[in-house]
């Protein structure tokens, strides 16, 4: 329970820095709301957490191999 309380303020904490107008306010509730979003994502259950681990890794995979042009050919 406590890993859902925490990853709810974090996304409310991050929807307010885009609402914030000052740089200096939106950095620092950027900040806190990502570190809320850690804290409530790491106290997940497994099962919660495996799903966006999986797909963030087939996500910067699928990035990698684009930029870096793997399995194209070159001419």
């Amino acid at each position: 329970m406590g890993s859902l309380i925490l990853l709810l303020i974090g996304l409310g904490i991050l929807f307010l820095a885009w609402k914030a107008q000052d740089e200096i306010h939106r950095i620092a509730t950027m900040v806190t709301g990502t570190i809320s979003l850690i804290w409530g994502f790491s106290l997940a259950p497994l099962s919660f957490q495996l799903p966006f681990e999986i797909i963030s890794v087939l996500a910067a995979f699928s990035v990698c191999m684009r930029c870096l042009g793997c399995g194209l050919k070159r001419d």
